[in-house]
């Protein structure tokens, strides 16, 4: 009952979240659309394709600061004037910057929607790139990151990506560095703007209580301030890292272990919902996982840890991490070794692959409820070069799935085995 109930809802969405196109000075911008009455408000996102952090070129942070530049508002009106704009309407804008995209957010009450729209062009038309905002914009992402130096978590994860991905743009967070972001000049911002900001690398996602007709209208009016410029490639990076490991000690009670390797799978292979699977079993459910059971339950060496895939349009690769005490790092970076080779070795168990199909088939509808979720779901197809419903389809694989598919999938990826570590740990 609960399968067929997942289905229909599934069903229902394929039908109500659609795709369409809207022409903006002679260019077909995809749109993702979705009519939703059930509250008067409208949220709308324009994604940038191929801006973000892997565009920095040398000058890490730059697409995030630049995207933090977008919200300090228009020229015409300052930061101040143009917040009390939006206040006084309660209205929404946002930019901000991930590794492959940029993307403008707007949410407001239905009424308020064309106004929205009037003061995102006047944002896009003239941003308030000054030398006050961008000083105060470079002086609190610089504050930030200094925090961030005593955050051994956020230190031991970022020196991962930098073993992961050595000497490739995904080496370093979004944020960058205190020093790649000192070394940014207002320039620097207005040159990435407008290479990046164009109509021909954009989609748009709008949902909410709003005419598709009327939509297509106003965003041809407001976009089209926007230049129609040369399309991007998104480049793909390997895992360059070797097996090894890098360790720095700081004054800390405890030891923070992160770990990565090589995942050879990609945002468009058909034996995706397969790693799903094992990856939830392995490390992405919590209590249920193995390296959950290996390492707490069993040993008491962490409260938690977890490991997952990501697989994204510019890479792919297996992480994982767990804190635990400085006595114990060894024993716990022994245990996720071991717990990785046996997984790869020997697959799974029915029950477990039981268990796991009745988590992810039982939870689907838990994550379409709300229209931002269901806006997201198609948003993703869409960016991975999926069909829309696609996700509807996995799902019915995955039910499908026997257990010999499945070990014959994780026996195939021994390369998770090939494990690089960052570990911030106290002395002893």
């Amino acid at each position: 009952m609960r399968i067929l109930i997942y289905i229909l809802i599934l069903g229902q969405i394929a039908m109500a979240t659609q795709i369409s196109k809207i022409n903006i000075n002679n260019t077909e911008v995809p749109l993702i659309y979705e009519l939703d009455r059930s509250l008067p408000i409208v949220s709308l996102q324009i994604v940038f394709r191929v801006s973000g952090s892997i565009e920095d070129n040398g000058s890490a942070g730059l697409a995030k600061l630049s995207a933090s530049m977008l919200s300090e508002g228009s020229k015409k009106r300052g930061s101040e004037g143009f917040a009390n704009a939006l206040e006084s309407r309660a209205i929404h804008l946002s930019a901000h910057a991930g590794v492959e995209t940029l993307v403008i957010e707007v949410d407001s009450l239905k009424e308020e929607f064309s106004y929205a729209l009037e003061l995102l062009k006047e944002l896009l038309q003239e941003p308030n790139l000054t030398p006050d905002s961008f000083t105060k914009v470079q002086t609190t992402t610089v504050g930030l990151l200094t925090r961030k130096l005593n955050d051994y978590d956020y230190v031991a994860k970022s020196n991962l990506r930098s073993l992961l991905f050595k000497d490739t743009p995904l080496a370093t967070q979004t944020s960058g560095t205190i020093q790649s972001i000192q070394s940014l000049k207002l320039s620097d911002v207005k040159e990435f703007l407008s290479k990046h900001l164009g109509i021909s690398s954009a989609f748009i996602v709008v949902g909410g209580d709003i005419e598709l007709d009327r939509l297509k209208k106003e965003l041809q009016t407001t976009l089209s301030v926007l230049p129609k410029l040369p399309p991007k490639v998104l480049p793909y990076f390997s895992v360059t890292a070797d097996e090894g490991n890098t360790t720095l000690v700081r004054k800390s009670e405890q030891a923070y272990l992160y770990f990565g390797s090589p995942y050879h799978i990609k945002v468009d292979d058909p034996e995706w919902y397969k790693s799903r699977v094992a990856m939830f079993i392995l490390g992405s459910s919590g209590f249920g996982s193995r390296l959950m059971e290996q390492i707490r339950v069993k040993r008491g060496l962490a409260y938690s840890a977890f490991s997952r895939a990501v697989v994204s349009n510019s890479s792919s690769y297996f992480y994982g991490y767990l804190q635990t005490k400085n006595e114990s790092l060894d024993e716990a970076l022994s245990v996720v070794v071991q717990t990785i080779s046996d997984f790869v070795r020997d697959g799974v168990t029915q029950s477990e692959l039981d268990q796991a199909k009745k988590f992810i088939l039982g939870s689907e509808p838990l994550r379409v409820e709300t229209l931002s979720q269901r806006l997201s779901r198609t948003q993703d197809e869409y960016y991975r070069g999926r069909k829309l419903g696609d996700s509807r389809t996995e799902l019915e694989l995955i039910r499908s799935l026997t257990l010999d598919e499945l070990n014959a999938f994780i026996k195939k990826h021994t390369e998770i085995n090939s494990l690089a570590f960052s570990i911030l740990k106290g002395e002893v």
